[in-house]
């Protein structure tokens, strides 16, 4: 994910017809909490290329797969948790490489 997609752009009528969806859905899942679109000074919804993606996983998720809208959240919650942890293995390999580079003491 590249920084510019995670810049917020999109005004909520413009990101429901990237999403293909109602504007009141979007407003749904952001009172559910599936996606937290960012606000303008004039407390206007902005969302960012993240943001249409996730609501189009969300999206094909339910309708493809026939997932509810609960384990939808929770597959992405999932998904952020693991993508996290990758993180976190990449940062405790390269620790443990530099370790093992050090000379040692004898």
């Amino acid at each position: 994910m590249t920084e510019e997609d995670l810049e917020p752009r999109y005004v909520i009528s413009v990101a429901s017809r990237m999403a293909g969806c109602h504007a009141q859905t979007l407003r749904y899942y952001e009172k559910v909490g599936l996606v937290q679109p960012s606000r303008s000074r004039g407390n206007i919804r902005l969302y960012s290329m993240r943001d249409i993606d996730l609501i189009l996983l969300a999206k094909s998720l339910m309708e493809d797969l026939g997932v509810n809208l609960a384990g939808v959240e929770v597959m992405l919650r999932m998904r952020q948790r693991m993508a996290e942890m990758g993180v976190e293995m990449r940062r405790m390999e390269e620790e443990i490489r530099q370790l093992r580079a050090m000379p040692r003491e004898p």
